[in-house]
């Protein structure tokens, strides 16, 4: 018998960490019996950090607009903004999915300038007392490093092709033609943005430094300003979404515990170490 009880616990112990791999699984893999009993139909879909790409948001809002028993959204926006291609995806992408069913956009914390154009097209925009909400406005920045250059001595060589091909670049002052080029560029974004908040928002865009302008906005003065519709708590953004929805038991979608996982992971991660100097870009 002890003899038994003795090859068992070798084995346990030759075994564990696998044991303890396979458990992990299974864990994190069962589903839970609620969820299957009580299907979700509404769901919430995070925007947090700088946005650098569209890719996962566009990919939830899509999933979303597709399944028929999602019947409302809530998009929770906590970021200061970021790249203008990836903002526009998301709000265009938020435009489309508000065709089919609600959506309330949740200032948690910051909804500045990128975040705060990819909310603009939900049926309401509802801010946490204490959020800032704002910064409609374009910046495009760049180091000018001649004089580092100059000091260890490393001298830049280019070829070019184009007037403006080396507009923006970092190793010497820009020429009056290129840094016209530049602004030029950054206005014509910050036209759209504001054409597009106009629109989206019911706001007179010939009294747009009212509203934009690159203000920063607490939430009360949002408010007053017509960027946002309502300053509450996210549980109230919860209850008025049931209602736009008209989902009487509201079940919310649970992620699953590995995309979760994963999820925390990536953000602590790679997210924070985006950096807005990444080549020369226009950021909203």
């Amino acid at each position: 018998m002890f003899r038994v009880i003795s090859q068992t616990l070798k084995w346990i112990g030759q075994h564990f960490l696998g044991m303890l791999f396979v458990l992990l699984v299974v864990v994190l893999l069962l589903p839970n019996s609620s969820q299957s009993l009580h299907p979700a139909n509404l769901q919430e879909i995070q925007l947090k950090g700088a946005i650098m790409e569209a890719d996962s948001i566009v990919e939830q809002i899509e999933a979303a607009q597709h399944n028929p028993q999602i019947k409302g959204v809530l998009l929770t926006v906590d970021s200061p903004g970021g790249a203008v291609a990836p903002s526009i995806e998301i709000a265009y992408a938020i435009r489309a999915l508000r065709t089919t069913k609600p959506v309330i956009a949740y200032a948690s914390g910051t909804m500045a300038s990128g975040s705060y154009y990819s909310a603009i097209y939900a049926n309401k925009i509802i801010a946490n007392p204490g959020s800032i909400v704002g910064s409609i406005g374009v910046i495009m920045q760049s180091m000018n490093t001649q004089e580092l250059f100059k000091t260890i001595g490393i001298k830049p060589q280019v070829v070019k092709q184009g007037t403006y091909k080396e507009a923006g670049t970092s190793s010497r002052e820009w020429s009056p033609q290129e840094r016209a080029e530049l602004e030029q560029l950054t206005k014509d974004t910050y036209d759209l943005f504001v054409h597009d908040v106009a629109t989206a928002r019911g706001l007179d865009i010939n009294a747009s430094l009212s509203y934009a302008d690159a203000h920063i906005f607490s939430a009360g003065r949002a408010k007053r300003v017509g960027l946002i519709d309502e300053v509450a708590t996210k549980s109230l953004a919860k209850q008025q979404l049931a209602t736009l929805a008209k989902v009487s038991h509201p079940q919310w979608q649970k992620k699953g515990r590995i995309d979760s996982f994963f999820e925390k992971l990536e953000s602590r991660t790679l997210l924070h170490l985006q950096s807005y100097f990444y080549g020369l870009k226009a950021s909203l």
